[in-house]
């Protein structure tokens, strides 16, 4: 076992401890997902008689298909708008000069340390208001729930682009306006592909933080129609018969991780291309 584990070395045993420490839920989600009995545990790995009825129980018996849209809509307009709106602003803190600048990015920081869990009592006042006047952004909608969480992932944002953009030279800046370009032109043409890395982790963060969200959304959110994953796949659970629903509920949360998969396979190249830009002497 020594000798065996001087060859693999400590470096890659430790890399498939952490593989397989990661992997343990996934299986032990999996295995009751597949179990006929609806219940998490089992006698084996592999449960006795499994089949993917739970699958087709959550998609006949339940709104998941609703849920799932709700999630990836609303998750993707708001990490889209909160990347675009954050890009801007970074822009402005890390390229122009102006009265306020420095206390500005300390409100953003100061924002930041509070969560805003301790503002959910003003926000369903400011909401209930909102939906008397309109009812197109208020309770149980896909702009209300944006509007929400775009106050929470704007100043992060921020923060980190405008990082990232002070690492970009000033210089091209210059010579950009030397050749006639204007402040759009610089931000669109020129320093928006430089940073796309952070384009992609900003992104990435914020639309995993957004479709997990369940706080909010399960208070700002209760017609069973506008319902997200997290909300949803908890009301199954919730009631008097969820010993029978961990099946159906580890079914859906296995299909509820098939966007963040697919967004993060989609951005790892923009950040693997962005990184290893930086790396080519041209």
């Amino acid at each position: 076992m020594i000798r065996w584990m001087k060859q693999v070395g400590w470096r890659h045993l430790v890399a498939i401890l952490a593989v397989l420490f990661s992997l343990g839920p996934i299986v032990f989600v999996l295995s009751a997902a597949l179990n006929p009995l609806g219940t998490l545990s089992s006698s084996t790995l592999i449960p006795s008689g499994a089949s993917a009825d739970n699958f087709t129980r959550l998609l006949q018996d339940t709104n998941f298909p609703s849920w799932f849209l709700n999630s990836v809509a609303i998750a993707g307009l708001a990490s889209l708008i909160s990347l675009f709106l954050s890009a801007l602003a970074a822009f402005a803190f890390s390229r122009r000069r102006f009265k306020g600048r420095r206390t500005g990015l300390l409100s953003l920081l100061l924002i930041q340390m509070f969560p805003q869990f301790l503002a959910v009592v003003a926000l369903f006042l400011i909401f209930s208001k909102i939906t008397d006047l309109w009812p197109a952004i208020g309770f149980n909608t896909w702009w209300g729930m944006i509007l929400l969480y775009l106050g929470g992932a704007l100043g992060v944002n921020t923060w980190l682009m405008k990082g990232f953009f002070d690492t970009v030279p000033k210089e091209l800046d210059e010579s950009a306006t030397v050749d006639g370009a204007s402040h759009t032109g610089i931000f669109f043409r020129i320093l928006l592909p430089l940073v796309s890395p952070i384009l992609a982790v900003s992104g990435l963060l914020s639309f995993i933080g957004t479709i997990n969200e369940f706080l909010l959304a399960n208070l700002f959110l209760t017609d069973g129609g506008s319902k997200t994953l997290a909300v949803g796949l908890y009301g199954l659970v919730q009631g008097s018969e969820r010993n029978t629903n961990f099946g159906i509920f580890c079914a859906g949360t296995l299909l509820t991780a098939i966007p963040t998969v697919g967004v993060f396979m989609y951005l790892q190249r923009y950040i693997v291309e962005g990184l290893s830009a930086g790396a080519v002497k041209g």
